[in-house]
């Protein structure tokens, strides 16, 4: 059985998929069970279960031969913040994993932009939470991806643009970064579940595309025909917004600070060495951005 804590979001219901496509048996874990509906009518085991909560990480872990762990909560605050749920709560999973006898434990990290990044919250917890595996008696994969697109090209850029007329980019928006495609991630996930290869590795994963947030911006003029109305907020005022947030919005606070790294360091990746190795045909940006304004439009246009 593999468990997968994440289960709804992008990456983990696209692992599920895979692994569901090729009769490997899944167990999804949320703490909203309705929202796996369609992956349990695919034939997925699913479980209500929360990383706050021990025994239902207990519960959720027996009779499972592997753990995937995908989910975060970046953008968390009050009991949800990344303190608990990022770190503590993947540490109570692990050791959750570790008392059930679990062969192989994937922990979906990020990808290492330098030590000033440990800096911010979310990206301190992923790195405490790498130590505490490899303390552990488990074996392990852990693969850090880049900038997924869902988050960076989608929730952040392009969502607000087709849902409110106008989007926000932090910062001045030109600095290239790698974005890498959630499906592509999980593709790598189910690999790292049967590939010995893979087993006490940590694997850095990344896209073709080392682009900047104005690029999406561009792209998504060129292919859907209309203007982008965005406004900037300056590093100036982001470095002053994220230090007054972090008491009250802690995930703001965060998305801001990473922001400002994100538009000032080296953010790109070279996918070459490891397409060399695992030969699958990564998921082009321009590709992930038409089908995305597809997609949104068509849901508007049902709603």
């Amino acid at each position: 059985m593999n468990l997968i804590v994440g289960g709804t979001g992008s990456l983990g219901s696209a692992l599920a998929r895979r692994l569901l496509a090729a009769n490997k048996p899944v167990r999804i874990m949320t703490r909203t069970p309705k929202k796996a509906a369609d992956l349990q009518g695919l034939g997925a085991e699913v479980i209500r279960g929360d990383l706050l909560h021990k025994p239902s990480l207990v519960r959720a872990c027996e009779g499972v031969t592997s753990v995937v762990a995908s989910a975060h909560s970046v953008f968390g605050r009050g009991q949800n913040a990344s303190k608990y749920v990022d770190m503590q709560g993947h540490k109570d999973l692990i050791d959750a994993a570790v008392g059930a006898g679990v062969d192989h434990f994937v922990y979906i990290s990020v990808y290492d932009l330098g030590p000033e990044f440990e800096s911010v919250t979310f990206l301190k917890c992923k790195r405490e939470v790498e130590r505490h595996l490899k303390a552990s008696e488990l074996g392990h994969t852990i693969l850090r991806p880049t900038f997924f697109m869902e988050s960076y090209a989608g929730t952040l850029t392009l969502q607000p643009i087709l849902e409110q007329g106008k989007g926000t980019v932090y910062g001045e928006g030109e600095n290239p970064r790698n974005m890498v495609a959630a499906d592509d991630v999980a593709h790598f996930a189910a690999l790292a579940l049967h590939d010995p290869g893979m087993k006490n590795q940590t694997i850095d994963v990344g896209g073709l595309d080392n682009v900047a947030i104005m690029d999406v911006v561009r792209l998504y003029e060129r292919l859907s025909g209309r203007p982008a109305n965005v406004s900037h907020v300056p590093r100036a005022m982001l470095n002053v917004m994220y230090r007054v947030l972090r008491p009250f919005n802690p995930g703001l606070s965060q998305i801001m600070q990473m922001s400002i790294y994100g538009d000032t360091v080296d953010c790109t990746y070279d996918a070459g060495p490891l397409l060399a190795k695992h030969r699958i045909e990564p998921t082009r940006l321009e590709d992930w951005v038409s089908d995305y304004i597809r997609s949104e439009v068509f849901s508007v246009a049902v709603a």
